[in-house]
This record gives C-alpha cells, structure tokens and sequence, in this order.
C-alpha cells in the first residue's frame, strides 16, 4: 500500500487536473456557442447554393465551365482541415485517417498526390511526408485567428488558380462536419471539380435554366463566389466541430479525475485507518511491556 504522503500528492495533482480540465470544459463552452450560431446561420445558405451550383454546373458547356471541367485524374490535392490545438479527443485522427485512405486510393490508381494542410496539426503531421508543393503556402494555420470570409476567401481563389490552370485535376476538402456538441461526421468532399447535379430517375421532368444577365457573367462572378462560401462553409463547420469536441473531451476527463479523487481519497482513508490502528497496537505493547 502507497504511502500516506504519495497519496497525499497524488490527490493534490488529480485535483489540479480536473481544475484545468473544468476550466477549459467552460473555455471551449463559450467559444461553440460563438462557432455553433455561425454554422447554423451559414449551412442552408450554403447547401442551396452548392445545389445550385452543381444544377449550373451540369448546364455549361466544356469549355464555359472551367470549374466543372472533368479531366483524367493524374494529380490529386487533398485538403484536410484540423485544429491548431489538441486536447480535442479523437477530432484531428479521425480526419487524419480518411485522408490516409485517400492517398491510398489515390496512388493505387497511379495518381500523384499533394497536401494542403490547414491547420497546425495538419501541418505537423505532413511536414515530413513528401507532399507537401513548395509552390504552396504552408501557413494557413493562421485562418482560424478571427475566422472570417475574408480570410477564406484568398484560399479558395488559390484552389480555384491551381484547378484552372492545370496543376491538379481534382480537389478534396477533409474535415469534420458539426452536428452537435459530441457528434462530428468526418466528411470528403469533392471541391473541385465542381460535381453536377445528380440526374433525376427515368420519366423525370428535366430542368431547364434561364441565365441572367448571361452565361458568361454566371462563370466569371456567381461561380467562384460559391466555391469561395463552399470552402468558408468547411472552416466554421471544422471550428465549430473542434470546441464541440474539445467541451466534451475536457467533460469526459474532468469526470474521470472526479472517479480517480474518489479511489484515491479511499486509499488515503484505509492507509489512515492502517497507521492509526499501527500507532495504537504500538501504544498498547509498550504499556503492556511495561507491566510485565
């Protein structure tokens, strides 16, 4: 059995823990709240747009439509989306590990693959892997500093230059998806190019557009608008998921220092209960020393 005063000290750090863990529980409270109204504003917006998007997309012509050009894939650039800090739980593996399979995919079929990281863990983590493209910037870790659309937005104009230009053939977005405080759906998606709409069954009605003031005002201005809103969309859907997952892992360990205290002040109080019962059998053969 561990000393009174290894117990003593052990009680002292676990309560310390669970003092940082709270406090960072109620941080992290504070800033989903913030991160949550964004998303929730931002989402139907979004999602109708990309639906709109995709329905455009469907209706230009092969050489209108520069972002929904379907090319053979030969380079790929993967995009995952994380956290600059941990103590968030499993939120950065999760991505980390659907991009893996990604590159796997990606190099089976004899593609070459880059990495864009954004985020200072996504950063770490591919420093040494051989993807990264020197052409590219590798601080984007700054983007969550004051998240804004401005910031989004030189991000999605690069992935929009390096698509159109012919140095990818295929863009894609990793990153978890916010449902709810201690839910987050790790989510792929396709960026660029832009996918069509998906066509109706047979003996569906088709959807005839009419374009105003003209196509080419729509694949200059509406188009790269919505790709920018589209990536904007993937950061507050990240930051908003990394304090939900941040809350609840701080929650799960604050719990667990309050079972640890637990066991810990037992074990104090037997160690006691044994000294003390060690202290008066001690007592009690000297006095009967003595008599004898």
């Amino acid at each position: 059995m561990p000393s009174l005063k290894e117990v003593r000290s052990r009680i002292v750090s676990v309560n310390s823990t669970k003092q940082i863990t709270s406090a960072m529980k109620m941080v992290s409270a504070a800033k989903l709240r913030r991160a949550q109204d964004a998303i929730v504003r931002m989402r139907p917006y979004a999602e109708k747009l990309q639906t709109i998007l995709g329905n455009v997309s469907a209706s230009l012509d092969s050489n209108e439509g520069v972002y929904s050009a379907q090319r053979e894939v030969k380079k790929v650039l993967l995009v995952p989306i994380v956290s600059n800090r941990g103590l968030a739980g499993a939120f950065n593996t999760q991505v980390f590990r659907l991009v893996r399979t990604a590159i796997n995919t990606a190099k089976a079929g004899g593609q070459e693959v880059s990495i864009l990281p954004i985020g200072k863990k996504a950063m770490d983590m591919y420093r040494r892997s051989g993807m990264l493209n020197d052409a590219l910037p590798t601080d984007l870790a700054s983007l969550f500093d004051g998240l804004s659309f401005d910031k989004a937005a030189p991000v999605a104009e690069l992935l929009m230059e390096q698509f159109a230009e012919g140095n990818y053939d295929r863009v894609v977005l990793f990153y978890n998806k916010f449902k709810n405080a201690a839910v987050q759906i790790t989510t792929e998606e396709q960026y660029l190019p832009i996918a069509p709409a998906e066509k109706k069954a047979e003996g569906g009605s088709k959807v005839d557009h009419i374009m105003e003031p003209n196509r080419a005002t729509i694949v200059e201005g509406i188009i790269p608008k919505s790709l920018k809103i589209q990536l904007y969309k993937a950061l507050l859907d990240s930051h908003a998921a990394e304090h939900g997952a941040r809350m609840t892992a701080m929650h799960k360990a604050t719990d667990n220092a309050d079972s640890l205290l637990k066991d810990l002040k037992l074990t104090y109080n037997k160690a006691r209960q044994a000294s003390i019962t060690n202290e008066i059998l001690e007592i009690v053969g000297g006095a009967e020393a003595l008599k004898g």
